[in-house]
């Protein structure tokens, strides 16, 4: 096409050389001209066609490729998911049962035997005018032996009998050991109460309120008794029923 071009070029400029005065030597340049922009406009409308036709292999690779990669990573988010899923319903299994091994034990086993649920504060005041001081010593051994019998496979612990107490070991300690002994027996009833869900409030805070602080107002340490003797029947009806 190019060399059909440069002849045509040629052989008008010759024509025009040789009649330079005549009109059609412009007409036959016109002509060239308007030949040429036809050319060059077709040969970029074929550039133009060829470019459109290479752009979507171009570039439809590299989104095919993204899709492809959003996709993986979708399923690599969905696997991670479902594994931490697992993972957390595995563990909350595991943990349940701990804890029903461990807080539902007391409810396999019955009772050893029927624990005293007749303590108050008025039982304890005429018992204690009518005994000359005796039915207290009996209040407080009978509660220290429950409160060993119930929580001690639990909490591993064993509250000193009142008796060992009161005759030799409060004696001998000029009365340290039963401030020990008490404020100990009142936080082992009260992690009882807890433990075993009774909706009572009951604890060693309770014993340095009423029955240490209170006994500036005389009546405190009747109302640590009367908690005292509240918290020990409501644990012995739990056990009574379910061990």
């Amino acid at each position: 096409m190019l060399k059909k071009q440069t002849n045509v070029f040629y052989r008008v400029t010759i024509t025009g050389v040789k009649s330079f005065k005549n009109l059609t030597f412009y007409v036959d340049i016109w002509r060239l001209i308007c030949y040429y922009n036809k050319s060059n406009k077709k040969v970029q409308e074929e550039i133009i066609m060829d470019t459109q036709s290479n752009y979507p292999q171009q570039y439809d690779q590299p989104q095919q490729n993204q899709q492809a990669y959003n996709q993986y990573d979708q399923q690599q988010y969905q696997q991670t998911y479902n594994q931490q899923q697992y993972q957390q319903t595995y563990n909350q299994q595991q943990y349940q049962q701990v804890y029903d091994q461990q807080y539902s034990q007391p409810y396999q086993y019955g009772p050893v035997r029927q624990l005293n649920t007749h303590r108050g504060l008025l039982k304890f005041i005429l018992l204690g005018i009518i005994t000359f001081g005796i039915y207290p010593l009996v209040f407080f051994s009978g509660i220290s032996e429950d409160i060993n019998l119930v929580a001690s496979r639990f909490d591993g612990k064993k509250t000193m009998h009142f008796c060992l107490l009161f005759f030799l070991v409060g004696p001998i300690t000029f009365g340290i050991a039963d401030i020990v002994w008490f404020h100990n027996l009142s936080s082992r009833m009260g992690n009882e109460l807890t433990r075993r869900g009774i909706p009572y409030s009951f604890g060693a805070v309770d014993y340095w309120l009423w029955n240490v602080l209170g006994s500036l107002i005389l009546i405190g340490p009747l109302v640590y008794i009367h908690k005292l003797a509240k918290a020990s029947v409501l644990i012995a009806q739990d056990y009574n029923v379910r061990g």
